[in-house]
C-alpha cells in the first residue's frame, strides 16, 4: 500500500511532461484563439496557461501577452519553451479566481476546459469578474468548455476502463485506463487515471475532477459576474453550438457596454 501511495501523483498538473503527452497541443484550438487575438488586437491574457501550448503562437504572432497559472511545474516548462522558440512572454503563477495584474488585456481566455477546475459556483463567478476587471474597453473573454453528456455521465459508474494511449520517447507505449465517478449534485466528475506500459504496469496514478457546466446555468453565471455571452460556437470550425455539440465554445464580453 505505501508503495502505491508513493507512486500517487495529487493532480495531472504537477507533471508538466506528462500532460503534453496526454494533452498535445490542438491544431484547431489554437488556430482559433491565434485568430481571436489577431482580430482584437493589442494585449492578450491566458488563464491557467498550462505549458503554452496555445499562448507562446499567440505570442510569437506579435501580441504582447501573459500567462497565468497555479502550477509552477507548468509554467516552468511553459517559459523553457517559449525561450526555445525566442518568444517573450510574461509568466504569472497565481489562481484564476482572485489575481490582479494592474493592466487590462484586449483578449482574456481560458482553453481546454482549464475553467472547469473550479467546482463552486462562487468560485466560477468569482473568476469571470476577474475577468471583467481586467477587460480593457472592447475587449472580448474567450474559453471553452465540453457540452456535458448526461449519457456519458451516466456511464461514470467507478469501474476502469481503457481510455486511450500515446507514445513517451523514454518509455514506448504508454496504456491509459481511467475509472470515473459523477457526483450529480456537485456536477463534478473525479476521474483516477492509471498510466502503464506492457513491463510497467501503473507506474503512475493520477487523479483528475472536473464540473460540469450546463447550457442553460453558463449565461446566468456570466451575468452574476458582469459579463453577457456574445456568441456560443459548437466546434472549432465555428458552427452553431446546438444538442449534439461537444463543445461550448464562448466568446463574451462587458455587460455594460453601451
Amino acid at each position: 500500500m505505501g508503495h502505491e501511495e508513493a507512486r500517487m501523483t495529487q493532480d495531472l498538473y504537477s507533471d508538466a511532461r506528462l500532460y503534453d503527452l496526454l494533452f498535445p497541443a490542438s491544431k484547431a484550438a489554437v488556430d482559433f484563439y491565434r485568430a481571436e487575438a489577431d482580430g482584437r488586437g493589442g494585449h492578450v491574457l491566458e488563464l491557467g496557461c498550462g505549458t503554452g501550448h496555445k499562448l507562446i503562437p499567440i505570442a510569437a504572432d506579435g501580441h504582447p501577452s501573459v500567462g497565468l497559472d497555479l502550477s509552477q511545474d507548468m509554467l516552468t516548462a511553459a517559459r523553457q519553451k517559449a525561450d526555445e522558440r525566442g518568444v517573450s512572454v510574461e509568466w504569472q503563477q497565481g489562481d484564476m479566481r482572485d489575481f490582479d495584474l494592474d493592466d487590462e488585456f484586449d483578449l482574456i481566455f481560458i482553453a481546454g476546459n482549464a475553467l472547469l477546475h473550479l467546482h463552486e459556483a462562487d468560485d466560477i463567478v468569482q473568476c469571470f469578474r476577474a475577468v471583467r476587471r481586467h477587460l480593457a474597453p472592447g475587449g472580448r473573454f474567450a474559453f471553452d468548455i465540453f457540452n456535458p453528456d448526461v449519457r456519458l455521465l451516466a456511464d461514470a459508474d467507478g469501474v476502469r476502463r481503457p481510455r486511450t494511449s500515446f507514445t513517451d520517447p523514454g518509455r514506448g507505449d504508454v496504456h491509459v485506463d481511467v475509472a470515473d465517478t459523477y457526483d450529480a449534485a456537485a456536477q463534478v466528475t473525479r476521474g483516477t487515471w492509471h498510466f502503464s506500459t506492457d513491463s510497467e504496469p501503473d507506474f503512475q496514478t493520477v487523479s483528475i475532477e472536473v464540473r460540469s457546466i450546463f447550457p442553460q446555468e453558463l449565461p446566468v453565471l456570466l451575468a452574476h459576474a458582469g459579463l453577457r455571452l456574445v456568441e456560443r460556437l459548437g466546434d472549432w470550425d465555428g458552427s452553431p453550438f446546438g444538442a449534439d455539440s461537444s463543445t461550448q465554445l464562448c466568446i463574451c464580453e462587458s455587460a455594460d457596454l453601451s
